[in-house]
């Protein structure tokens, strides 16, 4: 009994050293325009051949009738060609209503989740806008996983997205 202690506290302390987390900021900004559709946005991780790895989060029309929100989800063409497609929407813990513009912030954690299962190596975080009557946008954040140290990269968009901010933490 006085081994299995310590060493069940060494192995949880070791778990929670190994946790990282994604932290992202999306920001949508408010256009000036004659009709305004709030964006459909698709966040994924891909892969250095930019093959889909993880999902991470999609914010589509969940109001409209019989779904039909859904059938403009191949709007987003980069990430329905990679993944959508594959889905049944809507997808518990991945989708969400859009989102009125300003700055929306996410996070994921290594210990559950798409990040859970993701092997070592370097990635880009994607994030994907559509927009009714407006453009389409797609914007790549370079990572690396898991992290060696806190790193904070950011690109802005031109339309479509705003300034989007990754940080990863170890």
């Amino acid at each position: 009994m006085r081994v299995a202690l310590p060493v069940a506290l060494s192995s949880l302390l070791t778990t929670q050293a190994l946790a990282a987390d994604l932290h992202l900021r999306v920001e949508i900004p408010k256009l000036a325009v004659a009709e305004y559709h709030r964006p459909y946005v698709a966040m994924w991780i891909e892969r250095a051949n930019q093959s889909a790895a993880a999902n991470l989060a999609v914010w589509y029309n969940l109001t409209l009738k019989n779904k039909e929100g859904t059938k403009w989800l191949k709007d987003l063409r980069q990430w329905w060609r990679r993944t959508g497609r594959e889905l049944s929407m809507p997808a518990d813990g991945l989708t969400g209503a859009t989102r009125a513009p300003g700055e929306h912030a996410l996070a994921w954690s290594s210990d559950r989740g798409p990040l859970a299962t993701l092997p070592a190596g370097e990635y880009h975080l994607v994030v994907e806008a559509a927009r009714e009557v407006g453009g389409r946008e797609l914007v790549r954040l370079p990572f690396q996983w898991p992290p060696r140290a806190s790193t904070t990269s950011k690109v802005a968009g031109e339309h479509e997205l705003g300034t989007v901010t990754l940080t990863v933490v170890p």
